[in-house]
């Protein structure tokens, strides 16, 4: 793949640094399932009408303005991700925000995009794609630098996650979202986290990036004080190959027999800096390898060796001194040593040469790539805008005013919209907050609003029994909103009682094609009336007066000997009998009150009638 001239006559850094790495590229492609597009092999097609509205829908959700005509644009990428050798993409709305912890994050933009091909290896100037992801359709949340801190940042990708689920319109799961996190600090420049694949690794990729940067600054003062300057940067290089030839450095020693030179390039002035900390237990020596593993392709780590690795490493005494000796060495300089094929070498001693220049200036642009141990690595020079230009095979699409009025109509609520409304029902935080971005929202809407079933009952039924039941490996997928809508009007009906619905719903999922009453005769929960439930419990009492006595004794306040009775009756009466009037039942009979008529309290829930059973 070669570079190419944007439309302002300008070739884009990352496209130059890509070309550098001279990658053989090889396509997977399904026999049954193969496109001429994912071949590069014919024209684009239009954009896909469904994804652009989904698109809409959710700029709108942003309060986006948004655009009169849609331009496709290219955007260069020559790591071999896509065929063509650029992304198409296209702005669909500007100027949004959202609200993140009592305050707006302003929204720049809102992009549709294709998505790239995945990657399967990628091992030194050999790298494979498959492209059974190529051109999904992608949206892109585009902030402006509005978080300052990481958790903020990681508040932010919540709440955009989470407007982003209410639609129901977008994919779940590890790898379908990806947070591309850009952070500075004064004095730094943005740099860019790419590819953040779960959120909660957001906070410490962004403070170690924040501490990467106020390393380099270190760094670049220092070399100040040295008086080292990009434009007085002092290096030589030498091949060390023939001082090296019969080394005992088990490293060296396997690349020499393999057939690699060993060159090594001296930094003037540049001794210890390369051994500054710059991440947790991460020198600034791995910012150099870095550059060497992508651009060089010697991926082969460690791939290089600094002044201080050299003795630890197992190269001898006399090998430095005659190594110092050929290139000059003072004290106060550095030493790398590089292996591998000749022009990879001299590749990867250019790109040292170019990182030492950029330790003057401070904190280079740069894309990293984010380890799941939280600190970063190097991926590639950071995209500018020379990597753009227009799509000349896609027209523009006009995006009509009525169109979007009709869209705008029949926009879902906002999670936080909904979340003051459940709150507003009584429910928790701990219950609105995940229910606000739950597919069965509107079931629970339904239940609560024409069944009138508790709030609290639905939505703990909703948000957490189904979730356990899934874990469980149960078929909850099979809980349609019409299965699970009839089995809340039985409840509702006072069929049966609350404590039952788990069972209810696990026997529904065990049968697809069983309904709520099926479930109920099944499980024989046919509603017991309060003679029967007395008659239980003074069952309990009687068999079990010698353990209600001892514990009587034991604790004054009663609770363990109401504990005890309660839970053998609910053994008989669980989901037959509300739990509430079936303890003051246990109450009464505990204090020898069995046979007489229920308490105020019993009386009074059981006059409630279906409220009281739901």
């Amino acid at each position: 793949m070669r570079p190419t001239l944007s439309e302002l006559g300008e070739y884009d850094g990352t496209a130059l640094m890509e070309f550098k790495t001279k990658k053989n590229v090889t396509y997977q492609l399904f026999r049954d399932a193969v496109c001429t597009y994912e071949m590069d092999d014919t024209p684009p097609f239009a954009v896909n009408e469904e994804a652009l509205e989904i698109a809409l829908e959710i700029a709108l959700l942003l309060d986006c303005s948004i655009v009169d005509e849609l331009h496709i644009s290219r955007k260069q990428y020559l790591d071999g991700s896509i065929p063509t050798g650029f992304q198409r993409t296209g702005i669909v709305g500007v100027e949004g925000s959202v609200p993140v912890d009592g305050r707006n994050v302003r929204i720049i933009q809102l992009g549709l995009e294709e998505d790239a091909c995945r990657e399967v290896e990628d091992r030194g100037h050999e790298i494979v794609f498959r492209t059974d992801r190529l051109s999904i359709p992608l949206v892109e949340v585009v902030t402006y630098p509005d978080m300052h801190s990481p958790e903020e940042i990681a508040a932010a990708a919540w709440q955009i996650g989470r407007l982003l689920r209410v639609t129901g319109k977008v994919r779940r799961g590890i790898g379908t979202v990806r947070q591309d996190v850009n952070v500075s600090i004064e004095g730094g420049t943005r740099v860019e986290i790419k590819g953040v694949p779960r959120i909660g690794l957001i906070p410490p990729l962004a403070e170690n990036e924040a501490r990467r940067q106020a390393a380099l600054l270190r760094i670049r003062d220092e070399l100040r004080n040295r008086g080292i300057t990009e434009q007085n940067l002092a290096w030589d290089k030498a091949d060390f190959s023939d001082i090296l030839a019969g080394t005992a450095a088990p490293l060296l020693r396997e690349a020499i027999d393999r057939g690699d030179v060993v060159r090594g390039i001296v930094l003037r002035g540049f001794a210890g800096i390369l051994d500054e900390e710059t991440q947790p237990g991460v020198r600034f020596a791995r910012e150099f390898s870095g550059r060497v593993r992508v651009i060089a392709c010697l991926d082969r780590l460690p791939n290089i060796m600094t002044t201080s690795d050299l003795q630890p490493s197992g190269v001898s005494p006399s090998e430095i001194a005659a190594g110092r000796s050929r290139v000059g060495a003072r004290v106060t300089d550095e030493i790398v040593l590089v292996w591998g094929g000749e022009d990879d070498v001299e590749t990867a001693l250019e790109e040292i040469r170019i990182r030492a220049a950029e330790a003057t200036r401070g904190v280079p642009n740069e894309t990293r790539q984010a380890l799941a141990d939280g600190i970063t690595d190097f991926e590639r020079i950071l995209p500018g805008p020379d990597r753009m230009y227009p799509d000349t095979d896609s027209p523009p699409i006009p995006l009509a005013r009525s169109h979007i009025d009709a869209i705008a109509d029949h926009l879902p609520e906002r999670p936080w919209q909904r979340e003051k409304r459940y709150e507003a029902l009584g429910l928790s935080e701990e219950l609105a907050y995940p229910l606000a971005v739950s597919p069965r929202a509107d079931l629970f809407d339904r239940v609560v609003e024409e069944l009138d079933v508790r709030p609290t009952v639905a939505a703990v039924t909703v948000t957490q029994t189904l979730k356990a039941m899934r874990r469980a490996g149960l078929a909850v997928s099979s809980l349609t909103d019409e299965r699970l809508a009839e089995a809340f009007a039985c409840l509702a009906a006072g069929r049966f009682y609350r404590e039952a619905l788990p069972d209810v719903l696990r026997a529904l999922a065990s049968d697809e094609e069983a309904g709520a009453e099926d479930a109920l005769d099944r499980l024989d929960l046919r509603a017991a009336d309060e003679d029967e439930a007395r008659a239980v419990v003074d069952d309990v009492v009687a068999r079990r007066r010698a353990d209600c006595e001892r514990l009587l004794e034991r604790d004054a306040t009663g609770s363990r000997a109401r504990r005890l009775v309660m839970g053998a009756s609910m053994e008989t009466l669980r989901g037959r009998f509300a739990g509430a009037t079936l303890a003051d039942l246990v109450q009464e009979a505990l204090a020898g009150k069995s046979g007489r008529p229920a308490s105020a309290r019993a009386a009074a829930r059981a006059g409630r009638g279906t409220r009281s059973a739901t």
